[in-house]
């Protein structure tokens, strides 16, 4: 009775993740909605829109910035820097996504940003992304931006 039992609990559980995308595909989602919105920040809307995929105690290390230590900051430099002067593009294959056991993901790639003005594609740089998954709300709560090159 008691293996009859782990297997229908077994058969149960991979069921109810039957309707659930891959988290690749979830991940690859949410990346492209969160640099939309950065795409289009210099819109008040879209800035905070922006804001909201990031945890309020997010920590954010760019090698050539340095550390932000909260989202508030964060934003304000990204508006007061990025807004309306880049967009971003991210490098499809390099995509990559990894589960976090009880508490959300991990995605890594390469993206690519764009002079606003001249659309020029000339600056390129490595990402890592620890995204929190509570009751089905997704937020990044650590960033890593870093490998800052020429896009060549």
């Amino acid at each position: 009775m008691n293996k009859l039992y782990t297997i229908l609990l077994a058969l149960f559980s991979l069921s109810s993740f039957a309707n659930e995308p891959p988290l690749k595909e979830t991940m690859k989602a949410l990346d492209k909605a969160l640099f939309e919105s950065f795409n289009n920040c210099h819109n008040p809307a879209e800035l905070e829109k922006h804001a909201n995929y990031f945890a309020h105690d997010l920590e954010f290390y760019h090698d050539n910035g340095g550390v932000t230590w909260d989202r508030d900051s964060m934003i304000t430099n990204t508006k007061n820097n990025a807004c309306g002067n880049y967009t971003r593009r991210l490098v499809a294959e390099s995509f990559k996504a990894y589960p976090v056991n009880g508490f959300g993901a991990i995605t890594e790639g390469v993206h690519i940003f764009c002079q606003t003005e001249t659309q020029k594609c000339e600056g390129k740089a490595n990402f890592v992304m620890v995204w929190r998954n509570q009751n089905n709300q997704w937020a990044v709560t650590r960033a890593l931006s870093y490998g800052h090159r020429e896009n060549r």
